[in-house]
């Protein structure tokens, strides 16, 4: 039996809304995030005309007979009538029931949240997910996690959207029938990402997951831009979309605007004597441009490709001035997991975005190519083939992009004798890794996403997965075809997750076709039998 098969929580879940018509009123539910022992924020959007101050009420009790906290926040056009105000003098470990209410007596639907454990704690469990692109289909891995009712708190790795105009990913031939996110056009300015939030949060999975569970969120690339960088991304182009600088502002102000979010890069939240969880910023502010492989090889002929590579890794990947993080959030964390092991706490666990683990090209993944297959993909993948024999792994928009950052960060565990437990998205695949001596990766796949299936269409997933586990030191087990979400759990013995594939993502659907979980025991920092 699953550990997560735990049954419902001591709270019913609420019933499901599903908002008011959009243009007036609560139009978008509510949701819950940043929770603290004895405090939360709380989220709602109000439309009207003008600068509205509601009342938001906290209560034990569903009914909302006794009004345990509550005040007054002021939903305005400026901030597209997004609301968010933060409960004080919660007691810790508590679910709690929360709405807002307007001056002409209407109501929002009732949210849940819970606070988060303080003194000892003999359990924790978070449902992650990441990589929810609306036109692949639905949130069936949102609507699981709502059905269980077993975890206290979910938790958003990032791309919570994708950027993309309609029919550019996924295509039309790719998208699901009544799958289609506003606004039809690629999301460039203010308007736009407020837009595309908007369409999201009508979905019914989603904003019954914001309606039930309180979460912590990072955004990856595509809540702005794909591969995006400090000063710039892959999907931005400056000389027809302007400069990079306002449309970063806008996308970071929308996502800050529409999520349930404080306006901090980075964050910290302790669960109890049993854990510290540290949220972190990989994407905007610290990032320095990734490497381009296919730029390092331009014009080089096959002879002297070998010799190309070892220069590009010796001058460009090893340079330890690459930052991926940022001097300021390197010594945050330094000192943040100093303290939680100094304060007792068992796991130091980085909510994060991107794959820790190195990943590289098995020299398998070219069999079986078709005769028709492009040229452009042939040459890539044995650029990549060859780039993995001289010791250079193949997603260089990930922590294998930046080795001497990642080797900042570890080396910043290990003295600190942190047990770390690192939870990533952004590669829409599971995998899970070993990471030097310091802890392990729990890395998720998508919700919706098309992971390695959709590219090495030539291969059997099982082979693909395989290949990857002996090509690469780090990882331990992978699956690359389903999609889904993460189970984790913390207890003082054992860090575990057990990642659950949905049987479809076509349709609305509540079903797992399989799961697969794997742990790691207190001091061990590898995995262990489960």
């Amino acid at each position: 039996m699953s550990a997560f098969s735990l049954g419902t929580l001591a709270v019913a879940p609420l019933a499901a809304h599903t908002g008011a018509p959009f243009g007036s009123g609560f139009t978008h539910g509510i949701a819950s995030g940043e929770p603290a022992a004895r405090s939360v924020l709380l989220w709602t959007r109000f439309v009207a005309s003008q600068p509205t101050a509601l009342q938001f009420e906290v209560s034990d009790r569903e009914d909302f007979g006794a009004i345990v906290a509550g005040g007054s926040v002021e939903a305005s056009p400026e901030h597209d009538c997004c609301a968010k105000a933060v409960a004080t003098g919660l007691e810790p470990r508590r679910w709690y029931f929360y709405r807002f209410v307007a001056p002409n007596g209407a109501t929002s639907p009732v949210g849940r949240t819970r606070t988060l454990p303080e003194g000892a704690t003999d359990r924790f469990r978070m449902a992650v997910f990441s990589c929810s692109n609306m036109g692949f289909g639905w949130f069936n891995a949102y609507r699981h996690a709502c059905e269980q009712d077993a975890f206290d708190l979910a938790v958003h790795l990032g791309d919570y959207f994708y950027e993309y105009d309609y029919g550019h990913y996924p295509a039309k031939s790719q998208a699901v029938a009544g799958r289609v996110p506003e606004p039809l056009g690629e999301t460039i300015h203010l308007a736009d990402y407020r837009a595309r939030y908007a369409s999201y949060r009508r979905d019914p999975d989603l904003a019954r997951l914001h309606q039930i569970y309180p979460t912590i969120t990072v955004w990856d690339d595509h809540e702005s831009a794909n591969d995006s960088w400090k000063g710039g991304a892959e999907n931005h182009q400056p000389d027809t979309e302007g400069q990079w600088s306002v449309r970063k502002a806008a996308a970071m102000r929308a996502y800050r605007e529409w999520m349930p979010v404080s306006d901090a890069n980075w964050a910290s939240y302790d669960i109890g004597d049993l854990a510290t969880l540290f949220r972190l910023e990989t994407r905007l502010t610290g990032r320095d441009q990734q490497l381009d492989l296919a730029a390092a090889l331009k014009g080089t002929d096959p002879a002297h490709m070998q010799a190309a590579l070892e220069a590009f890794k010796t001058r460009d990947w090893e340079n330890p001035a690459r930052n991926l993080m940022g001097a300021d959030q390197q010594q945050w964390l330094s000192s943040g997991l100093k303290h939680s092991v100094g304060a007792g706490r068992k796991w130091q666990v980085l909510v994060q975005q991107i794959v820790m683990g190195s990943l590289f090209l098995p020299p398998e993944v070219a069999e079986g190519l078709s005769a028709d297959t492009p040229d452009y993909v042939r040459q890539r993948l044995a650029a990549g083939v060859l780039a993995s024999k001289v010791g250079i792994p193949f997603n260089l928009d990930s922590w294998d992009g930046y080795p001497a950052a990642r080797q900042r960060l570890l080396d910043a565990a290990k003295e600190a004798d942190a047990n770390l437990v690192v939870l990533s998205g952004d590669s829409h695949n599971a995998w899970a890794c070993e990471l030097d001596g310091a802890g392990v990766e729990f890395a998720g796949h998508s919700v919706t996403s098309p992971g390695a299936e959709a590219y090495l269409g030539w291969k059997k997933p099982q082979d693909t997965a395989r290949e990857l586990v002996a090509s690469s030191s780090d990882l331990k087990w992978a699956e690359t075809a389903n999609r889904g979400y993460m189970a984790v759990e913390l207890t003082p013995e054992r860090a575990s997750s057990e990642w659950r594939f949905m049987d479809t993502i076509r349709k609305r659907s509540d079903v797992v076709a399989k799961t697969h979980s794997m742990s790691t025991t207190y001091g061990a920092r590898r995995f262990t039998e489960t």
